[in-house]
């Protein structure tokens, strides 16, 4: 039995990584596991509601009139829970997943987070790429139908600073370039933005709105949404 006084145990160091971006720490911290980068939480597995509900609000968006299993292009693929919660699903067709940092994905195939992500990475329809996602979007010759975004804390409060230019005009029209028409941008961010629900519409999207995500105490995280004109 607990009592007041109980101290909880130390985070344990599962691996820590000095990738193409700095230091990468994979922590277990009693049940959860957690990444860290450079120094600062970016992620746990102690719920994924939001990580969720980021891929359901994007198929929600779309057209159902697409015609084939829309393509789904996943921005991060962080603890795995967006990637199984695409894979778990019959009506995507292509999930393609983009991840800049190797040992993330090597956690995912061959380590401590594979528990939660190998049925999905076994899907015929999963794709997983190392790359930058600002860099992909601007090289890629690929479509989707779908962009679900969460590789940072949200457009006001970055963790990278290089994911800064994501949340621009300039990022925003490089994901319309890789949208087919009616293609939906879904971006997750720890609280509303205003300004980006603003910056959206600059930008050309259309059908701009921001669905909240309940959280158990603390300002909720939501999902900005907004459709490449068809």
């Amino acid at each position: 039995m607990s009592t007041p006084y109980d101290i909880p145990d130390p985070p344990e160091v599962l691996d820590r990584r000095e990738g193409p971006y700095g230091e990468v720490v994979l922590r277990r911290h009693g049940d959860l596991l957690q990444i860290i980068a450079n120094g600062c939480f970016l992620m746990d597995t102690s719920d994924g509601r939001s990580e969720r509900r980021l891929v359901d609000a994007a198929l929600a968006a779309l057209d159902t009139r697409v015609g084939h299993g829309p393509h789904v292009l996943i921005g991060g693929l962080g603890v795995g829970f967006s990637l199984a919660h695409a894979a778990g699903q019959p009506h995507w067709g292509r999930i393609a997943v983009v991840e800049r940092e190797p040992a993330i994905i090597e956690w995912h195939r061959a380590g401590p987070l594979s528990g939660l992500s190998a049925r999905a990475l076994a899907d015929p329809r999963t794709e997983i790429v190392e790359a930058d996602l600002v860099r992909y979007l601007d090289e890629t010759s690929d479509t989707f139908d779908a962009l679900c975004l969460d590789i940072d804390n949200g457009p006001d409060w970055t963790v990278t600073e290089d994911n800064d230019g994501l949340y621009s005009a300039v990022g925003l029209a490089a994901c319309a370039r890789v949208l087919r028409p009616g293609g939906v941008l879904a971006v997750w961010s720890a609280k509303p933005s205003p300004e980006f629900e603003g910056t959206l519409r600059n930008a050309g999207f259309q059908q701009v709105r921001t669905e909240e995500i309940p959280v158990a105490r603390g300002v909720p995280d939501v999902v900005h949404l907004g459709v490449r004109p068809g």
